[in-house]
């Protein structure tokens, strides 16, 4: 009686290792069929390092990245937040044409068309020095950071968004390497110099 149970407990047990197997195999594979793309998807189009310069600053603290929404409307970060004081010149971060310069919300807010792109980038909150149809240059000023109830806390800032359409992005793709690095220049030595 005993071995017979034995052999009950022996096949019951192997019986679960092979299902056990089989359920991580499955999994295994609904997770590859999710992690490719879908080709009848169209991707979206990488977003070209096309900026000359920061918004505000010459390598402003971020103190809110970007964190894309799950859905269009569904909680989230659509942009960055660079600490700034008010009254600070804020610029263009590539040349354009200004799209808008107003009040939303009782906020000042400057969007540009970026040359040459289907993206647009915004500014708040900002006293604007431009108005609509506005030309500017990289690194020309199109407005001041203004006194607002910031949502930063303490501090100041500037709320620094890019679209594409309706479509939000992370402004921080526009910033090529050169922009983003963190460190001082460094002087290294020359070889062969005594």
């Amino acid at each position: 009686m005993r071995t017979r149970r034995n052999r009950h407990t022996a096949l019951a047990s192997a019986l679960a290792s092979v299902l056990a197997l089989f359920l991580a195999l499955l999994t295994c594979a609904a997770r590859a069929d999710d992690a490719l793309p879908d080709p009848s998807v169209p991707s979206a189009p990488s977003v070209p390092a096309v900026a000359r310069a920061w918004p505000v600053g010459s390598h402003p603290l971020v103190l809110r990245g970007w964190e894309p929404p799950a859905t269009r409307y569904a909680r989230g970060h659509r942009g960055v937040d660079l600490a700034t004081p008010v009254g600070a010149p804020v610029r263009a971060v590539a040349p354009g044409r200004v799209s808008f310069a107003g009040r939303v919300a009782g906020r000042g807010v400057v969007a540009v068309e970026l040359t040459g792109t289907d993206l647009r980038t915004t500014y708040e909150p900002v006293t604007a020095s431009v108005k609509k149809g506005d030309e500017v240059e990289a690194g020309g000023v199109v407005g001041t950071v203004e006194l607002t109830g910031s949502h930063c806390g303490p501090t100041s800032c500037v709320h620094w968004g890019l679209l594409r359409g309706e479509v939000y992005l992370d402004p921080l793709e526009l910033l090529p390497p050169w922009l983003l690095n963190r460190g001082p220049s460094r002087l290294l030595p020359v070889l062969g110099a005594s």
